[in-house]
């Protein structure tokens, strides 16, 4: 259930309904939007008697949110949401861009990529400092050391760090150094991990699982948004198919679907959708054309030498011309590029 307050509604409307909500022994959760404040209402398991609220002060209309997944529903926040990530936008009209090599590797790799990524434009540093892999022998990541490298890279150029957090117990430690924490493709239904990302206050970047389909993926934000963190943004990076001539098989028909649903970013990640360094920039272009609010994309300063996923990862050099390329494509669809 949705209730709806009044432009005019005082905070001590708001708080009423609020209160109100708790004393039936539920959740309300107060969510600001451009012209209005709308209370979400969660732990009911039946319906519940709209007149219970609809006399009261301030209360415009009562709605009854009918998808599974409320809070990142458009029923219940009709506008975009915009994450601010500490002057960087995440949403709204301008399409921000991620870059930065797939593993920090060591100190030289990762100033080298951040100055280039900085360069042609890019507002946010992706490097990850804990790394899923599929065999326990390969690399792994640099663990605290790689954060504080992705702290120095942020003090040297200003970009927002994006990393990955893969066990609850290293999530404090993720929060201390990163800007916007990621949640990776095979811990999206860590439900553990999804309840502990809403107790925090930054940004979750969600991919999605490469086996999940978009309500699976809608609930598990709901997870991150049911405990207190509105700051989510959702992350299409390919999904298992029957196909064998690419990594994964980009779903971009979930872009305009998501944005049909929830108000919540929706971010492209070309890279680990179709795997092919010659083919990430197409489809990145592809995903703003889409119309995704953000792309991200690995960048290393030497691929071939990379000790995780180089050969999707473009080279400065390929980046900066993407980032060309993506400008021509945001103004064709009447947005820019942050």
């Amino acid at each position: 259930m949705l209730i709806v307050m009044r432009q005019d509604a005082s905070a001590g409307d708001v708080e009423a309904v609020v209160e109100k909500v708790r004393g039936l022994g539920l959740a309300p959760h107060a969510i600001p939007g451009a012209q209005r404040t709308a209370i979400g209402i969660t732990g009911n398991k039946g319906g519940l008697d709209a007149g219970l609220f609809e006399g009261m002060a301030g209360v415009r209309e009562v709605i009854r949110v009918s998808q599974p997944f409320k809070l990142v529903s458009r029923e219940v926040k009709p506008e975009d949401t915009v994450i601010d990530v500490g002057g960087a936008l995440l949403g709204g009209r301008a399409i921000a861009v991620m870059a930065g090599p797939c593993s920090v590797e060591s100190r030289e790799q990762l100033l080298e990529a951040a100055h280039a990524v900085k360069a042609a434009g890019a507002r946010f540093l992706r490097g990850g400092a804990f790394k899923p892999r599929t065999s326990p022998y390969e690399f792994q990541g640099l663990g605290e050391a790689g954060l504080r490298l992705l702290a120095e890279a942020r003090e040297q150029t200003g970009l927002k760090v994006v990393t990955e957090v893969m066990d609850p117990d290293d999530l404090p430690m993720c929060v201390e150094y990163a800007d916007v924490v990621q949640l990776g493709a095979r811990n999206m239904q860590n439900y553990s991990l999804l309840k502990r990302l809403g107790t925090i206050g930054k940004p979750v970047l969600l991919k999605r699982g490469p086996s999940a389909t978009i309500r699976e993926w809608l609930m598990a934000a709901e997870y991150v948004l049911a405990h207190g963190n509105y700051q989510v943004a959702l992350c299409e990076r390919g999904i298992r198919t029957f196909e064998t001539a690419t990594r994964n098989t980009l779903d971009l028909n979930a872009v305009p679907v998501l944005k049909a649903l929830t108000h919540l970013p929706v971010v492209v990640d070309p890279s680990h959708g179709i795997g092919l360094r010659a083919h990430v920039p197409a489809m990145a272009r592809a995903g703003i054309a889409a119309g995704a609010d953000a792309i991200i994309v690995e960048v290393h300063p030497r691929p071939e030498k990379a000790l995780s996923d180089g050969h999707q990862s473009l080279t400065p050099a390929e980046f900066a011309e993407l980032m060309r390329q993506v400008r021509v494509i945001a103004g064709a669809i009447g947005r820019s590029i942050a």
